[in-house]
């Protein structure tokens, strides 16, 4: 895969409104996008902070991937991101060398990206998202 460049840093949150005025406070974050993802369960605020982001996560309902992961680990850090030029292609090089995907297709994220996360057992126990503009 030729990542070219880490896009974000996902973070589970409680309460996302908190955890926004934290990353202002202490970061100097500011806010780039807000969204809910109903696909994914989610509410999600991408923070710019330097040159880098932080994706805040909070679960719309219990029972949602990130309400089961805060549930099971309680808030922190979720998931890295990777931007590749290919989503498509990727996933297809991934799964033709017996990765574990979570995703076998692209789907809508934050902001319109399409993205599609590989399972943590084939990346060392780190969920990580694949991103495109495309």
């Amino acid at each position: 895969m030729a990542a070219r460049s880490i896009h974000h840093i996902g973070v589970a949150v409680g309460d996302l409104d908190e955890a926004v005025s934290t990353y202002e406070r202490v970061l100097g974050a500011a806010v780039e996008a807000r969204e809910t993802i109903a696909s994914q369960g989610a509410e999600a605020v991408a923070l710019l902070i330097g040159g880098g982001r932080v994706e805040l996560l909070a679960p719309l309902d219990d029972d949602t991937p990130v309400g089961r992961f805060l549930a099971r680990r309680g808030p922190g850090m979720h998931h890295v991101a990777y931007e590749v030029d290919d989503l498509r292609a990727e996933l297809a090089r991934l799964d033709s060398e017996g990765v574990e995907l979570v995703d076998r297709e692209p789907r809508t994220g934050l902001y319109g990206l399409q993205v599609a996360f590989i399972h943590p057992d084939a990346v060392h126990g780190v969920l990580t998202e694949l991103v495109t503009r495309g």
